[in-house]
């Protein structure tokens, strides 16, 4: 889908968002492999949650090889144990944290393999993340400084990992204050936004029929309605690109799926049909 503001006859300077997403995050690999390939280069690159570490692992490295490194970690995430432990190590957790189920270090250590050295100012596209302040109940945007603890606070998704010190303040999952960070795009002067997405938001919600259910579309709409405004209010001359999953449209009541944060095995699917989709939608659109 493409969504553009009147046109003012600029240069577009280009942007990538990468949203939030969990496991399906690996929908934001095959778009990002589709873009590659169109020889389409991004001049900054924004990401939130699970779409921070895929932007933070490509902004180090903007080019095909990084994308394969990505394809790479994503299919060996089951391996690699970011959500790892037995039910009775999570339980474990929860009772001694009385916070979260898992510890943190498998992500670091995941981060820290690929990003470790690196702080905002050495990467090669500037890069940006955001998390949730919990003290300041507001969102904070990192620019500067290290890398590695920046991307895990943005990570840090309630419940399931801890929240992250940093600079002074705990910090929460950026998909708590803005899921699909397009309108930061349009602040720093961005005038042609690729969405990179998780598969949800292409889809109309459904009303819900269980009590679970109650709390899954209640957050699809909080996370939602932030990206909907910000395409419907596209200032003049920016163009914004909401780029195909390939997924199809979840059956009605199907929410159990969007509780199912270690659901890997449609990895390799999720990557192929999004760089399908994004493929030819980005041919057809002549870009």
């Amino acid at each position: 889908m493409t969504t553009t503001g009147p046109s003012s006859g600029h240069a577009p300077r280009t942007a990538f968002v990468f949203g939030g997403g969990g496991s399906r995050g690996a929908c934001e690999v095959g778009m990002l492999r589709a873009l590659v390939e169109a020889d389409i280069k991004p001049d900054l690159i924004l990401g939130t949650s699970v779409g921070a570490v895929n932007g933070a692992f490509f902004a180090a490295g903007p080019g095909i090889e990084r994308v394969l490194r990505l394809v790479a970690v994503w299919t060996g995430l089951e391996r690699s144990g970011v959500f790892e432990g037995s039910f009775a190590a999570q339980l474990s957790t929860a009772l001694r944290s009385q916070t979260h189920f898992h510890s943190n270090e498998p992500l670091r250590r995941l981060l820290d393999d690929a990003l470790g050295g690196y702080e905002f100012e050495d990467l090669p596209v500037h890069f940006e993340c955001v998390a949730a302040s919990i003290e300041r109940a507001a969102e904070v945007w990192f620019n500067s400084g290290r890398v590695v603890p920046a991307v895990l606070a943005s990570s840090a998704v309630p419940g399931l990992l801890p929240p992250v010190a940093y600079q002074g303040e705990h910090f929460l999952d950026g998909g708590l204050v803005d899921s699909v960070p397009a309108g930061r795009a349009v602040e720093l002067g961005a005038t042609r936004i690729f969405i990179l997405h998780a598969g949800r938001v292409e889809h109309p919600l459904t009303v819900p029929r269980r009590p679970w259910e109650v709390a899954a579309v209640a957050f699809e709409i909080s996370r939602r309605h932030r990206l909907h405004r910000t395409l419907a209010d596209l200032p003049e001359g920016v163009q914004a690109h909401l780029l195909p999953s390939g997924v199809e449209r979840p059956a009605t009541g199907d929410w159990g799926r969007y509780l199912r944060y270690r659901d890997y095995g449609r990895t390799n699917s999720r990557i192929e049909r999004a760089y399908t989709a994004s493929a030819a939608y980005l041919k057809e659109a002549g870009l």
